[in-house]
């Protein structure tokens, strides 16, 4: 069963500069969010921090995706190995990126 996702509420840069404690808390203990605004429109976004998604570099994508084309050819029946085609739709999907 899925969480319920917090509602996120604006407050103003000014609500925020006062109440700044207390909005940490609640993001820490209720997994609240909350839209920064300045002079009326958003400019910042405060979330739990494991709410966000780690990224990976660029160079573990890739060495992930590598290790993918190999365990393809292992069973690959064409003349051109796997990872050689894969290398090329990779060099390809780069070039178009």
């Amino acid at each position: 069963m899925k969480r319920k996702q917090p509602k996120t509420e604006e407050i103003g840069i000014r609500e925020l500069k006062s109440r700044a404690s207390e909005v940490v808390r609640a993001v820490k203990e209720e997994r609240a969010r909350y839209i920064v605004t300045q002079r009326g429109k958003p400019v910042a976004l405060i979330i739990p921090l494991d709410a966000v998604p780690l990224k990976k570099s660029d160079d573990e994508v890739w060495e992930r995706l590598m290790k993918i084309g190999e365990e393809l050819g292992k069973g690959w029946k064409n003349e051109k190995s796997a990872v050689r085609s894969y290398q090329r739709c990779a060099d390809e999907f780069t070039r178009h990126s």
